[in-house]
């Protein structure tokens, strides 16, 4: 990663650090753009540089976990249906962020909950990830998986982190220890993903 680069990450980061700050202590309508970009230290107009809105902010890493996943799915082995896959890419996006199980999470948790700007955006970027993941799926395993089988496994895929993650951080003031976590998500993916398993072993290659 090149200097310009690092500095990027670095107030990226800062950003997303400041607005957890404000978001728990002021409140989320309370906060200003403006107040984000000064607890920060850069200006309002260079907050537009790194994301669009305060409710993109609560989603710093969004992207990075779907790259994860169609990476995943780009590098797959002979041996590796759709399901193996899958929970392989859920092990590749924990290791390149902690944003499922941060402060940060809790955070957009509670505000998913109370406030509709925050929800709207939650599913926009649930319904985003679904499309593209399911669309390299089907592209990457077509004698497994049609078009509409493609969305239905991304969907339970992607539903049961999204159902472990409000469970397990709802009403929460911390996170509990990431390890922990983890290892319920897995768990809830791998009571998803089974059944998919079960049900691709017995199908004949179209």
């Amino acid at each position: 990663m090149s200097l310009r680069d690092r500095k990027r990450a670095r107030t990226r980061q800062a950003l997303v650090d400041a607005a957890t700050e404000l978001f728990a202590s002021k409140g989320y309508d309370e906060t200003t753009i403006a107040d984000i970009a000064a607890a920060a230290e850069i200006g309002t107009r260079t907050f537009f540089a790194y994301f669009a809105s305060k409710e993109e902010l609560l989603f710093p890493d969004s992207d990075a976990r779907v790259q994860a996943t169609l990476d995943a799915i780009a590098t797959r082995t002979p041996d590796e249906g759709p399901t193996e896959v899958l929970a392989r890419a859920l092990v590749g996006a924990a290791e390149i962020s902690d944003d499922m199980v941060s402060r940060l999470a809790v955070l957009r948790t509670r505000l998913m909950r109370t406030v509709p700007a925050v929800r709207g955006r939650a599913l926009q970027v649930q319904l985003d990830a679904q499309h593209q993941i399911a669309r390299h799926l089907a592209e990457a395993f077509p004698d497994r998986l049609d078009h509409v089988g493609a969305a239905a496994l991304t969907g339970a895929f992607v539903g049961a982190i999204s159902g472990a993650l409000q469970a397990l951080l709802d009403g929460a003031d911390q996170p509990a220890d990431p390890t922990t976590l983890h290892t319920a998500i897995r768990t809830a993916t791998d009571v998803a993903l089974t059944p998919w398993r079960e049900h691709l072993a017995r199908q004949p290659a179209r």
